[in-house]
């Protein structure tokens, strides 16, 4: 008698009905299961990748720099990130006696888990079509699936502020400082450069997003200016360089990590890598077509199959593997910025564009409604056309010396020859007044008989 409920209770069958594999699953079964086993892979696989990423920048540096990289640990040192992590766990954990002990231990995870989290609404894939049913290739395929990407990606800062703040260390603080300035200004921008995105797909779904994008052409072309705006806030909110002011060690030890150690240091450096990922997931998602194979509505109808499902997984991770390279390409290339340059080019460069753009986009966009094109090709190339007018018009407008004023000065060419001029001449009377060089009356005078001569 027992048996029977029991039995009823794990009947596979009621539990995980089959079901048409081009529909979505109705049974709470088939959907429970099919999260947990997206959860697993994805986390699995994100966290291997994270780990080899630490060896793969290590090989580009070394390719950049015309050396060799990591290669003791295993065959071509592809061994080197387990002994990295192995070296992280047998490294003694210190902690500053008049820290905050409990903050001083949460904030590593309060870096680490937002980046992880925003993978759960990411599209990877086109469905994959089962006998329960036809599984989105999302971990929580919500419909607000961009508005939690802004609002769990926003916690990251907490992580680097509590470090800062929790050490007890002057120095830990103002890393901390720094990052937390850093982050919500290039946050701002960061956001905005994404509402051309939405006004575009007319949604916030980023599964509708990639649909948008398979009709109209890849969004880098309509949203050039947003897409850039977007590539280079992501630099500075990943604390990449050349925005890695947050951990300049020349000038504050090692920024909001200085009093860490052992995995919990680490920590930081895995969620460095795994915004880099996320970041460029976001960026090929929002503005190169996400899982979406260009040229080609093969892969967005139905029927859906296994070959379209593993085709975009990996059309998917090419592209994301592509940003993650220029994220390491920009590192090895370009210097560290000055702080104030860092700040002038958040509030007064990249802020004012962004806005800017959006009504841009905003009024084209009901332009070419009202003069009846489609959204299709045809408004992709007329939205093209307006992009390389506004980045001739942008490229002209940042003229260097002008409007950057850290990168070089404000007077005028011929002004600036005077300047130095007089500078030359004021050091050679200098020098003549100290006996170093001859006075300018009998230097002149050389000079007039040397010539006569």
């Amino acid at each position: 008698m027992i048996a029977r409920p029991v039995m009823a209770a794990i009947d596979l069958a009621a539990w995980f009905p089959r079901a048409d594999s081009q529909l979505a699953p109705e049974a709470i079964g088939t959907f429970v299961a099919a999260s947990v086993v997206k959860i697993l892979v994805v986390f699995g696989v994100w966290m291997l990748t994270v780990a080899m990423l630490t060896l793969v920048e290590r090989k580009l540096a070394a390719w950049f720099q015309d050396r060799r990289g990591p290669n003791r640990a295993g065959p071509g040192g592809i061994l080197q990130p387990v002994a990295d992590g192995i070296k992280n766990f047998m490294k003694e954990e210190t902690n500053p006696p008049f820290a905050d002990r409990w903050l001083f231990i949460i904030a590593p995870a309060l870096a680490f888990i937002p980046a992880m989290l925003t993978w759960a609404v990411i599209p990877l894939a086109a469905p994959l079509p089962t006998p329960w049913g036809l599984i989105d290739m999302a971990v929580a395929p919500v419909p607000v699936g961009f508005l939690f990407v802004l609002a769990i990606s926003s916690l990251g800062v907490y992580g680097m502020v509590l470090a800062g703040w929790s050490s007890n260390n002057k120095y830990a603080l103002l890393g901390g400082l720094r990052s937390s300035a850093q982050m919500v200004s290039y946050e701002i921008a960061m956001g905005m450069s994404t509402i051309p995105v939405l006004l575009l797909a007319g949604n916030v779904s980023l599964n509708t997003i990639v649909q948008q994008q398979a009709g109209m052409g890849w969004n880098v072309f309509s949203l050039t200016i947003a897409w850039f705006t977007f590539l280079v806030a992501a630099f500075a909110e990943t604390n990449r360089l050349p925005f890695d002011l947050p951990e300049a060690e020349s000038e504050l030890v090692a920024g909001y990590h200085t009093e860490y150690s052992g995995m919990k240091f680490s920590m930081f450096f895995i969620a460095e890598y795994s915004n880099m990922i996320t970041v460029s997931a976001l960026t090929a998602t929002m503005f190169f077509g996400g899982w979406d194979l260009p040229f080609t509505q093969w892969d967005n109808v139905a029927p859906f199959t296994v070959l379209k499902t593993l085709v975009t997984l990996i059309a998917f991770a090419l592209k994301t593997g592509f940003f993650i390279f220029v994220f390491m390409w920009v590192r090895w290339t370009l210097p560290r910025f000055r702080y104030d340059q860092l700040m002038s080019l958040g509030w007064s460069i990249m802020l004012p564009v962004a806005l800017a753009y959006i009504v841009i986009i905003a009024v084209a966009s009901l332009g070419l409604d009202a003069l009846g094109v489609t959204r299709g090709p045809l408004f992709t190339l007329a939205l093209l056309g307006l992009n390389v007018v506004l980045i001739a018009i942008l490229l002209t407008w940042l003229d260097r010396g002008k409007l950057i004023s850290p990168a070089s000065a404000r007077v005028a060419p011929t002004d600036l020859e005077r300047l130095r001029a007089r500078g030359l001449d004021l050091s050679r009377r200098k020098l003549a007044a100290q006996g170093v060089l001859p006075d300018a009356a009998n230097t002149a005078a050389g000079v007039i008989s040397e010539g006569g001569n």
